[in-house]
């Protein structure tokens, strides 16, 4: 029986890796698109709904440093923000895993991988994709990043925003 999980998109040079995750993922997803090489992929992206990726992060011959898959994550992040992308690659530390947080990964899974935490990594980063969240959370975050980005200035924070000095220290305690 197949999850309500719809499409997820793998993106890996090995096609033994792909044949392990069509595996793996049989059942949790309803459709398994996959792709040798990221070519392809901001136009598969036009074409498909996709609701979770799996990206690789080295895809040139003898260069293991991710950046690939920093570039490839950039373009999909510019293009289709609200699709969750789980990085995954064979050689991994630490301070990869964080760029690609920081640069809008959901999440970071090292090769080999654990099948349950694939599976539970990418059943996490769908749900919360799907979140909803309520508008005074997204106004409440919005306003602390913008104070802030102006090192606690107010003046000129409210400024930014277009509100008043005291309509923004009313929803800054808030």
């Amino acid at each position: 029986m197949k999850s309500n999980y719809g499409t997820i998109l793998v993106v890996d040079d090995n096609p033994a890796i792909l044949t392990a995750v069509k595996i793996c993922l049989g059942n949790m997803f309803e459709r398994i698109l996959t792709l040798t090489s990221p070519d392809s992929l901001l136009m598969t992206l036009q074409q498909e709904h996709v609701d979770v990726i799996l990206l690789d992060m080295n895809f040139s011959h003898g260069i293991n440093s991710g950046q690939d898959g920093l570039l490839w994550l950039s373009a999909i992040h510019k293009r289709h923000p609200d699709i969750p992308v789980v990085l995954i690659t064979a050689y991994a530390d630490v301070k990869l895993a964080v760029r690609g947080l920081k640069n809008g990964a959901t999440d970071f899974i090292a090769k080999p991988w654990d099948n349950d935490e694939l599976i539970r990594v990418l059943k996490d980063s769908i749900d919360k994709a799907k979140e909803v969240v309520p508008l005074h959370e997204i106004e409440k975050q919005h306003v602390k990043k913008v104070v802030d980005k102006c090192h606690g200035n107010m003046s000129k924070a409210a400024e930014l925003l277009g509100i008043t000095r005291q309509t923004l220290y009313r929803k800054y305690q808030q």
